[in-house]
């Protein structure tokens, strides 16, 4: 099952330039099957985790029905689903099944040639890569940033082992602001490629908010992320968290209409 989905998912990607499944729901296929609903054929596929749906088809298939067809096993009921990249053929299927569109999260980007400003970490605090006393704490701010953003917010130990355990994951890529014996934020970076980084999870304390860590531990992401010679720099945020955009488009992100996921709802 895996092979026939990563060869359909994979050759989506060529296609539309933007990977069909995310992260979360490559770990279920790769370490939790048994959580992963999934109905098949040799043009596509549709994985349903929870409430979560993902439909993807062969390029060379598409406007062939494939879509409908796999749609029509999901069973009824209230069902998510993302289009990454926001495609018409994704969003007639929808409004044709009954989804609406409720979340839109963009893709900002950012050359590593721009200039950055330096980070400034003020007395008292240190910024420093992860080591495993952290995790607890890690865990702590991360739910509580992430209290009302439940993709993000649910990690538990297991789940961060679990990222831990992925090809890119480098401690000193985690880094953490510290200050005493308490974790107030942390910036967790991703390198894709040589030539691709990310600004993958950036947490804040809520009871450290208003100290500008979010763009301290931004900026020293980025900075790490340029030693390692990436050219490019991505991240995702919200279209309507106005706050956030603005201190990415600050820092010199920008974002293309092209660069749109949207999710769809149903029930």
């Amino acid at each position: 099952m895996l092979d026939s989905i990563t060869a359909i998912a994979s050759a989506a990607e060529a296609e539309d330039g933007a990977a069909p499944l995310d992260e979360a729901t490559w770990r279920a296929l790769r370490h939790r099957p048994e959580t992963v609903r999934t109905w098949e054929s040799e043009d596509g596929f549709a994985l349903l985790i929870d409430d979560q749906l993902s439909l993807v088809v062969r390029p060379e298939s598409r406007g062939r029905g494939v879509a409908t067809a796999l749609l029509a096993e999901v069973p009824t009921g209230a069902v998510s689903a993302w289009s990454h990249g926001d495609h018409p053929a994704a969003a007639a299927l929808a409004r044709s099944h009954g989804f609406e569109r409720v979340r839109a999260l963009w893709v900002m980007r950012r050359p590593t040639s721009q200039p950055l400003a330096e980070p400034v970490v003020p007395p008292g605090l240190t910024v420093q890569g992860y080591t495993p006393e952290w995790a607890d704490e890690v865990l702590r701010v991360n739910a509580a940033a992430f209290a009302h953003h439940p993709e993000q917010g649910a990690m538990d130990a297991a789940e961060l082992a679990e990222r831990m355990a992925e090809p890119w994951y480098d401690p000193a890529g985690l880094l953490l602001a510290i200050e005493g014996d308490r974790l107030l934020g942390f910036h967790w970076t991703k390198q894709h490629s040589p030539d691709l980084g990310e600004v993958y999870v950036v947490g804040i304390d809520p009871s450290a908010q208003g100290r500008g860590l979010g763009k301290l531990l931004t900026l020293a992401g980025l900075h790490h992320l340029a030693a390692l010679g990436v050219a490019e720099v991505l991240l995702y945020v919200e279209s309507d968290n106005a706050p956030a955009v603005a201190v990415y488009s600050g820092l010199g992100f920008t974002h293309a209409d092209a660069d749109t996921h949207v999710m769809y709802h149903r029930g």
